[in-house]
């Protein structure tokens, strides 16, 4: 409910609800496209690209979901579009999310950054498709009918791709160490 709230209040011009908007939804919007791109500087521009268009679009927008659910499948879109316009070069995660305290054995911080680099490579090295796959199921907590829909696949072809893409990560990690 508070979503078709903000929604209207984005629809008046009212900058306080864009900003609530903005705020609610830019981290996790940013974690997943950074999961996905593994570019930290790509993962804020199609994060703030969703956001414009967004604004954009807001005149004629209706909200049938979850604006949750509608941001991630626009960024998703965009991180798609950045996959098929250019060969990038790959590029580890620059920030950690690994919650480690303070107070850890510093040991514990180089160790944790360590297997973060190795999974952000590792993810690298898949097909697009099934990163996205693994990513949506394991961070975003996606259910696979939902990862389907989004790829415009069945969702055995989504249970197979999250599967495979396990499986080669398996290996890229198991040869590594």
């Amino acid at each position: 409910m508070e979503d078709k709230v903000l929604v209207v209040l984005c629809k008046s011009g009212n900058r306080e609800g864009l900003r609530r908007v903005y705020g609610k939804y830019r981290d996790d919007l940013l974690i997943l496209a950074i999961a996905l791109l593994n570019d930290v500087s790509a993962a804020e521009d199609v994060v703030h690209d969703v956001f414009v268009s967004f604004v954009e679009s807001l005149e004629g927008f209706k909200l049938s979901g979850s604006l949750r659910g509608y941001l991630r499948t626009c960024l998703v879109n965009r991180v798609r579009n950045v996959w098929r316009g250019q060969h990038r070069e790959q590029v580890r995660l620059e920030t950690s999310d690994c919650s480690r305290p303070e107070t850890a054995d510093p040991r514990d911080s180089i160790i944790c950054n360590e297997e973060l680099q190795q999974v952000s490579k590792a993810l690298s090295k898949l097909a697009a498709e099934q990163r996205e796959v693994i990513v949506l199921r394991l961070r975003e907590g996606m259910r696979m009918s939902a990862i389907a829909r989004l790829q415009g696949v069945s969702v055995n072809t989504a249970r197979s791709r999250y599967r495979n893409g396990l499986s080669k990560l398996r290996s890229i990690i198991g040869a590594e160490v």
